[in-house]
């Protein structure tokens, strides 16, 4: 698989998927979804967050690593957050865009690792 693209889609989604557990954490609790209410609930966004922050520093490691240096330093700033929360989170909200984005996640760590 080429670098670059694997790269980009593992960094995207790891990304995306960190930035909408985030937000589901910072929400009032009377705004929290009903899966939020729970205890089992929080454990699993916060988990999905953990586990999107260490594919995206895997990605990362992954681009410094086979590309040149400017490419993951500009993509953690700029591109990533900018896709994640001007596209992702706008076009389906932070708890479907985390539904969505987790089993990419989970997928782009293996593939991550696969290729390594």
């Amino acid at each position: 698989m080429e670098p670059l693209i694997l790269f980009i889609f593992s960094g995207f989604v790891s990304m995306s998927v960190a930035l909408s557990a985030g937000q589901l954490n910072k929400l009032a609790d009377e705004d929290k979804p009903a899966f939020l209410q729970s205890r089992n609930g929080m454990v699993m966004v916060i988990m999905a967050g953990n586990v999107g922050a260490l594919t995206l520093i895997g990605s990362l490691a992954y681009g410094f690593r086979l590309l040149e240096w400017w490419i993951p330093l500009s993509s953690i700033f700029l591109t990533f957050p900018a896709l994640s929360v001007g596209i992702t989170q706008r076009m389906f909200g932070n708890k479907v865009n985390l539904f969505i984005m987790l089993p990419l996640t989970l997928i782009s760590a293996g593939l991550l690792y696969h290729f390594w």
